[in-house]
């Protein structure tokens, strides 16, 4: 107990499913958390929450990330009074080691005095010794690695002798093992059908199932990692300096690795943003690491790494300098640039829609797509372009989601475009604005007086609006095909990485585009959740995934939570297993190739552990035993289902 600097208050198992303790007010006064150790006796793993109050009544609750196994114990601690992280500008809080800490609400308690801790959970937990522990603490928490300084893990590095014998030793196992067997140049099956070559990468529908097709015409599934580059890892450090435990002085040659960052935030972001000046520990690392042409040297690595690990895509938001190596298959990430009139709808994250009835939202797309796609025309290892990326689409879940970019538009003004688009859509279906009025069960004097409606949409009033959204979308894929097609016709269409989606607008990507693409983060993909497919006949791609853990001196494990390291490879090699199975999806690509930093992002705080490597360029073997097997076994799998 000494080693979690807590007191022992009580112990005797309680089993409950929903049960008050009494604190011990005086042993537990000034806890920086209250810690406790908790059994689940039954046979189903637990989910379970915590409120603890004080004399005067505030109270404060947290909650478990991850269920406790059958017949498991563990020790848990609820911080108290410690700042939210998003106020720190993170996404997750700097751990407390020797416990699993539960996600808290960050409510303000009085510390000197805890009066009761109340337990919420399914029948079968008992929990036994509360006690106090330290708290949160945001003081010199990243080493000169960019690791947590306060906690030990199999492969931390401690010093840079250390980097330069993981490089040596992984080097031995890269030439031991250097690609999979039975693939072709771009990584597609050897030993599967041969379909005929054109010299680019097209899609088929082989025995059922969709495919890519290498150049050469061999099947192909993309198997891909994004953001494969040394030029993220920077990280706040200007008015953070004291959660540093080093950053170099101005004439430490790895000074070059500071950097500024500012621009716009996400639109619906819910992290207190800092910007200043950056540091990226992640590009220190490897000049430490592989020396003076530390960036050759990586880039030379990482291709090694990826041919022997299964991997046969350098997949969104990489580093162009590995287009021109035509080693590895790559997509080109495009982006629609340009200031045009915007549609807001709620729910919004990265950006709102851009107004794609404006006529300046043709030229943007001609501007945006025009040189990257001359300069890739002829490129037999470019697999094909995706062109942005989470758009503000909406979502099934609600009529209010599903028909957000309607209502939105409804709601603006008359020199809209959308609006204009809208409006005229109705004009044409109903005639007159008391025909409307009698569809919709509204009372508008006129069709310049159209604005959304409250409480629930008529039945009538949805039909509408999803026929404006199919338009819509439409509007977008056809403007961005026509443009792509004009300056590149030799290569696939990927679509814009869907998170949200409605079936109109998935029903008009696959109208225009080569390939439908999703952004899907769960464990695994379950065909019976995703009947927007349903009637579809269109090969479809993961662009990204990804799972996490908090083992290894991480604060959070992403938008997908593991135990452990090698829990985190098994949902890896069961969610690669789970797109093979499916007919219509041609590939996956896991976000990322290495770990956000500690501290987060400047972008919008994520400091999640998603990379198969770590600030230090090490890599995680229990993901890449995962994917060498996975891998291995996806062709033959995928044809004999």
């Amino acid at each position: 107990m000494s080693r979690f600097l807590a007191l022992a208050l009580m112990s005797g198992a309680l089993a409950m499913a929903d049960a008050v303790i009494e604190l011990n007010p005086r042993e537990l006064r000034n806890a920086g958390a209250v810690a406790f150790d908790v059994t689940n006796s039954s046979e189903e793993p637990a989910v379970f929450s915590v409120e603890i109050a004080d004399a005067a009544g505030a109270r404060t609750s947290g909650r478990t990330t991850l269920p406790l196994a059958p017949h498991e114990t563990a020790w848990y601690a609820l911080a108290l009074n410690s700042p939210a992280p998003a106020e720190r500008g993170m996404r997750g809080e700097p751990t407390l080691p020797g416990f699993r800490l539960l996600l808290e609400d960050h409510r303000a308690i009085d510390a000197t005095a805890l009066a009761s801790l109340h337990l919420r959970g399914p029948a079968g937990l008992a929990i036994e010794h509360v006690t106090k522990a330290g708290g949160i603490d945001y003081n010199k928490i990243v080493d000169r690695y960019g690791q947590f300084a306060k906690q030990d893990w199999p492969g931390k590095i401690h010093d840079d002798a250390e980097l330069r014998a993981a490089r040596a030793a992984e080097q031995k196992e890269l030439q031991a093992a250097p690609v999979l067997r039975g693939r072709d140049d771009y990584g597609g099956w050897l030993w599967g059908p041969k379909l005929q070559a054109t010299g680019y990468f097209r899609t088929a529908k082989e025995d059922g199932r969709w495919w890519l097709v290498t150049p050469n015409g061999y099947l192909f599934f993309s198997l891909g990692l994004d953001c494969v580059t040394s030029r993220e890892g920077g990280t706040v450090v200007e008015g953070r300096e004291s959660m540093f435990d080093w950053l170099p002085g101005k004439d430490d040659p790895l000074a070059a690795h500071f950097g500024n960052a500012g621009g716009g935030a996400p639109v619906g972001l819910k992290v207190n943003l800092v910007r200043g000046r950056t540091f990226s520990f992640y590009a220190a690392n490897l000049e430490r690491k592989y020396g003076a042409d530390w960036s050759g040297e990586w880039r030379a690595t990482t291709l090694a790494r990826l041919r022997a690990w299964g991997f046969n895509t350098i997949a969104n938001w990489s580093d162009p300098a590995f287009y021109e190596m035509k080693r590895v298959p790559y997509t080109v990430t495009l982006n629609v640039r340009g200031r045009l009139p915007e549609v807001a709808a709620a729910g919004d994250y990265w950006r709102h829609m851009m107004d794609v009835f404006d006529p300046k939202f043709a030229e943007a797309v001609d501007a945006s797509v025009r040189a990257a796609a001359q300069a890739r025309r002829d490129d037999p290892w470019c697999l094909g372009y995706f062109v942005d990326n989470e758009l503000s689409w909406g979502n099934m879940r609600s009529d209010r989601g599903r028909f957000g970019l309607a209502l939105g538009a409804l709601a603006l003004g008359p020199e809209s475009a959308a609006r204009r688009a809208l409006i005229g859509q109705l004009q044409k279906h109903y005639e007159s604005v008391e025909k409307l009025n009698a569809a919709w069960k509204t009372h508008f004097a006129s069709w310049t007086e159209l604005k959304p409606p409250e409480g629930e949409l008529p039945a009538e009033m949805k039909t509408d609006l999803a026929a404006y959204m199919q338009a819509f979308a439409a509007r977008y894929f056809r403007t961005v095909r026509d443009a792509l097609k004009k300056y590149d016709p030799n290569h696939l269409y990927l679509g814009t990485r869907f998170a949200g989606h409605t079936r109109e607008e998935v029903e008009a990507c696959a109208e225009f585009c080569d390939v439908i693409s999703f952004n899907i983060y769960r464990p695994r993909i379950d065909p019976a959740q995703w009947t927007v497919l349903d009637g579809i006949d269109k090969p479809a791609i993961i662009g990204e995934f990804h799972m996490g853990a908090l083992d290894r001196g991480m604060f959070h494990p992403g938008l997908v939570a593991t135990a452990d390291q090698s829990a985190r490879g098994q949902m890896y090699a069961d969610y690669v297993r789970s797109v093979a199975d499916h007919p219509l999806f041609v590939g996956c690509h896991f976000f990322k190739y290495a770990d956000e930093p500690l501290t987060g992002r400047p972008m919008d705080g994520e400091n999640y552990n998603i990379g198969f490597t770590t600030v230090t360029d090490s890599v995680y073997p229990e993901m890449v035993a995962a994917a060498k097997s996975v891998h291995a076994e996806v062709y033959p799998r995928r044809c004999r289902r």
